[in-house]
């Protein structure tokens, strides 16, 4: 058995040994699996101890196996969502080729010094990549007046303003109630309209939304970055950014 068949038969216990330490009910399933495998008791105690003496002397191989586990289960994660979170907000939150072959999604937060520190780079891979769409979307969680940031970032949305707000913002300073307003002027922004809207339930569902993508993708703060199947939390710099989109371009 060994022999013939013998890679299946030493993944297939690989399986039941990672089964067994799970408890009784898990090395019941994976009793049934070896003995529907056409694997005998003693067979099955064989291939283990085989399988156990390799994991012990390769440890190595658990984080590697834990690491693709991880990446299989937030590509899943991010595929059920992609539609979603790919679709500028308005159709209008976001720069570059609006049929770009790659979307990079950016959450960002406007009292993020991180994410004012990203500007510089996504606006160096917009200027070198005419192939690149970088989706923007308001993940507020820093403070009172980044929610009152990001509101009047989605107003600006609304008006067809919301790039130019973006970057605006972020060369003003810390959002407050002043430079909020002064960052909205300065591009043209009707307040009163925007008030308006930023008073309707669309534009808090609108936030509301990206704070639980961004549980169900473990962010742990911003900005944070989803280029095709992958994630990536904090600054990552222009080199980074490169090379996600690289990587997404390469996938396809």
């Amino acid at each position: 058995m060994f022999m013939a068949g013998g890679g299946l038969a030493i993944a297939a216990a690989a399986g039941i040994w990672f089964m067994q330490t799970g408890g009784a009910t898990a090395s019941d399933d994976a009793a049934k699996a070896a003995l529907a495998a056409g694997i005998d008791s003693r067979e099955q105690a064989a291939i283990e101890a085989i399988v156990r003496d390799y994991i012990l002397k390769n440890p190595e191989i658990i984080p590697e196996a834990v690491e693709i586990l991880q990446n299989r289960q937030k590509s899943a994660a991010i595929n059920e969502i992609r539609t979603d979170i790919e679709a500028p907000f308005a159709n209008a939150a976001f720069a570059g080729n609006p049929n770009g072959d790659v979307v990079v999604v950016e959450y960002s937060d406007f009292a993020c010094p991180y994410c004012k520190q990203t500007t510089a780079d996504i606006d160096r891979v917009l200027k070198e990549d005419k192939n690149i769409k970088v989706v923007f979307r308001e993940l507020p969680i820093l403070s009172e007046a980044s929610n009152d940031a990001a509101l009047m970032a989605l107003a600006a949305a609304k008006q067809g303003k919301y790039f130019a707000f973006h970057k605006t913002m972020f060369a003003t300073g810390r959002p407050t109630p002043s430079t909020i307003e002064s960052a909205a002027k300065e591009v043209g922004i009707n307040l009163a309209e925007a008030r308006k809207f930023i008073a309707t339930p669309e534009a808090q569902k609108e936030l509301q939304n990206n704070i639980e993508v961004a549980r169900k993708l473990q962010f742990t703060g911003t900005p944070a970055f989803v280029v095709g199947n992958q994630t990536e939390v904090g600054a990552v710099g222009y080199d980074g950014l490169k090379q996600m989109i690289a990587k997404a371009r390469g996938s396809k």
